[in-house]
């Protein structure tokens, strides 16, 4: 169950949108990543919305995968939503060079904690409405999950654990981003 949530986290669909609409490959343009914000900054809005949707879907069902294989544990959840963030982040199928993690973590911990999923969501499109920065406001946003997931579930100590290292995995996968904001370079939405 768990190499089929990897497996399922590493189909890069960003990169096969990308590719399908300019023949190109997304990680040597614009700030290489191959998430919905960068495919929808260089392939148009709509195919940034399908990224998104298709990355956030996949998150979603790794975790419903968990809850078919092994009903009743929601350990399991967790370790189904960790094992496609990971997929998505370093897939095989791109030589490990894959996207953030915040589209299928949103998917995967919506299936995991719907509720804490959306605070967080609240969170981000207040950060995004009032600072611009896509980046910001996931870090903000995948931060913010932890509190709320024990706020409104209190999870077992494996969950938290299994949540708290998808957090550092998102702002691990930010560094260059958080680099970009000290240094008053990051691109903003709009």
């Amino acid at each position: 169950m768990l190499l089929g949530a990897y497996i399922l986290g590493a189909i890069p669909f960003g990169y096969i949108i990308y590719r399908g609409k300019t023949g190109r490959d997304i990680r040597g343009e614009g700030s290489g990543n191959i998430g919905a914000t960068n495919v929808g900054r260089l392939a148009g809005k709509g195919a940034g919305v399908v990224t998104l949707l298709l990355d956030a879907g996949k998150g979603y069902l790794a975790v419903m995968l968990a809850v078919w294989f092994v009903p009743g544990d929601s350990d399991w959840k967790t370790y189904a939503a960790l094992a496609v963030m990971v997929g998505h982040m370093f897939p095989v199928f791109l030589r490990f060079r894959g996207g953030k993690g915040v589209a299928a973590a949103l998917g995967a911990f919506g299936g995991l904690a719907p509720w804490a999923v959306l605070a967080t969501l609240v969170a981000f499109a207040v950060v995004l409405l009032t600072r611009r920065y896509v980046s910001l406001a996931a870090m903000v946003g995948a931060v913010l999950f932890i509190p709320a997931e024990w706020v409104f579930y209190h999870p077992s100590i494996a969950q938290m654990i299994g949540s708290s290292v998808a957090v550092a995995l998102i702002i691990y996968k930010h560094r260059a981003n958080i680099e970009r904001l000290m240094a008053g370079t990051e691109s903003r939405l709009w």
